[in-house]
């Protein structure tokens, strides 16, 4: 196995999923539910996120090639919903209970995606693979992509222990800040977009 790529995968993954940030968010978005469903959600988005990765890293080109979608315009969209997601958990417009009936199922919609796998996830997985071309170096792809997704579940199925640490007022600060936060990898998302369409053009 290819132990230098195996690294790079799960530092570059580790950083853009962003195993620590996701717990906020998630505590936010299931404020509501006991800690029965909070796993389960937990365990459902892990299964979304991996299905989206798994899809997108075997078939992402070939899907955006027959749509004529570029990477820049589907990192700008996913940045975009990620704004809608950071200013409820700014302005604590939304409730877990009105979260669930928006979205039907959080685990689903943010957190499967575009959350956990996102639109810079599913990018970087993608250049990893058009990368490989041994087989050492797709067990290294593949064994980096299920580390990350391990951690992001851990991180989200112990989000109850730290909510019991922080209580309600530092859930609600961490929230705030994790909206902030959410606001600016939004924003970042939607530059990254933005130049590379100006690239393009140029």
């Amino acid at each position: 196995m290819d132990l230098q790529l195996l690294a790079s995968v799960i530092v570059t993954l580790f950083v853009i999923m962003d195993p620590p940030g996701t717990v906020p968010i998630f505590m936010s978005l299931t404020a509501q539910m006991s800690a029965k469903d909070r796993n389960r959600s937990a365990f459902q988005a892990l299964l979304v996120a991996t299905g989206v990765i798994v899809v997108f890293a075997i078939f992402g080109q070939s899907i955006l090639n027959y749509m004529h979608i570029s990477l820049a315009a589907l990192q700008g969209a996913g940045g975009l919903l990620l704004v809608l997601i950071a200013l409820q958990l700014l302005t604590g417009s939304t409730s877990g209970e009105e979260n669930a009936a928006k979205y039907k199922n959080v685990a689903f919609v943010p957190l499967g995606t575009p959350l956990m796998a996102g639109p810079g996830a599913i990018v970087a997985v993608m250049v990893f693979v058009q990368q490989s071309s041994q087989l050492s170096e797709y067990l290294a792809v593949g064994l980096g992509i299920a580390v990350v997704l391990g951690s992001l579940y851990l991180a989200m199925r112990f989000a109850g222990v730290v909510q019991r640490v922080l209580g309600e007022n530092g859930v609600e600060l961490v929230t705030r800040i994790a909206g902030l936060l959410l606001s600016a990898i939004a924003v970042q998302m939607i530059a990254d977009a933005v130049q590379a369409f100006v690239k393009g053009a140029a």
